[in-house]
């Protein structure tokens, strides 16, 4: 059993809603449906009713949910109690962030933070969206650094969990280039000879973005998967020998565009992101605190022109 299937089921249990609590959840509804299939299995008894509108629980589900409640809860606040001991002696500022703002911005934001703030002692935790996100909200973090987009939301509550928003980024299609400099494949490509595509995976934060760039182009854009990596890194290294067109973050690309070994593809077919970070107002420490006013009153500084 999977302390997951725990998490799902209490879930479900207060929402009275598959949809719902997919959605809370950070999973396909399919998925979501799928966790709770295997709990009852593990448990050997049905715990939901499944031909009632709003869903509701067994007599075997309300016997559970008080032991799945109890079993959370210890759980819960030894893992706090664990935590919070370490992290408060070593003094510790916990991210969770995606892989790539890892390496193309966390990086160079953290060395200009600490110029007027001082010395952190960082611990990061990196993931895809969703389980940075669940991490986060969690209580396992003071702070999530991530992508934000309209069309791809972080379904966050803003009373318990304010953001800043720290810059801006764009995802823009690279090629390798051709001897004379020119990207060695051109959008939009033909149905006899589609561009070869090098794609993430799909549930991915860049994935859901890349998707919405592509479906934005309608029918007259022609792809064809050759590649599929979540990794960010990854896809720039593949395009980087000349395997196809990746859509990347400009950050990530900006030395290799620069030094020609990457080229865009078309400035036309990109979109933008901002960076932003989020803090829990769960966490109260006084170094937390600190850093959260220092990034208040440094983005109330206007930009000079």
């Amino acid at each position: 059993m999977e302390i997951k299937w725990l998490e799902d089921f209490v879930s479900l249990a207060n929402s009275r809603s598959f949809s719902k609590s997919a959605i809370e959840r950070h999973v396909t509804q399919s998925a979501f449906s799928r966790r709770i299939q295997q709990l009852e299995q593990w448990l050997g008894v049905p715990l939901v009713d499944r031909s009632t509108y709003p869903t509701t629980l067994t007599a075997e589900g309300r016997r559970f949910r008080e032991t799945a409640e109890e079993v959370l809860r210890l759980l819960y606040v030894e893992r706090s109690q664990l935590r919070s001991g370490r992290l408060q002696t070593q003094g510790a500022i916990t991210f969770s962030t995606l892989h790539t703002l890892s390496i193309s911005f966390f990086p160079g934001w953290l060395k200009a933070i600490e110029e007027g703030f001082g010395p952190i002692n960082v611990r990061l935790i990196t993931d895809n969206f969703h389980d940075s996100i669940r991490v986060f909200a969690e209580g396992d973090c003071d702070f999530l650094l991530t992508y934000e987009h309209g069309r791809v939301p972080v379904l966050l509550d803003p009373e318990r969990f304010p953001h800043l928003d720290l810059g801006e980024d764009r995802l823009i299609p690279v090629s390798a280039p051709t001897d004379d400099g020119r990207a060695r494949f051109m959008l939009p490509g033909s149905e006899e000879k589609p561009v070869p595509m090098l794609a993430y995976s799909p549930e991915t934060f860049l994935g859901k973005l890349n998707g919405i760039v592509i479906a934005e182009r309608g029918e007259g854009l022609h792809l064809a998967n050759i590649y599929e990596n979540p990794m960010a890194e990854a896809l720039k290294v593949m395009a980087i020998t000349g395997r196809g067109v990746a859509w990347l973050p400009e950050s990530s690309v900006r030395m290799e565009v620069a030094a020609g070994s990457l080229v865009v593809v078309d400035p036309n077919a990109s979109v933008e992101m901002r960076i932003r970070i989020y803090r829990s107002m769960d966490k109260v420490r006084p170094v937390v605190e600190r850093l959260w006013r220092f990034l208040k009153d440094r983005a109330a500084v206007p930009a000079l022109a």
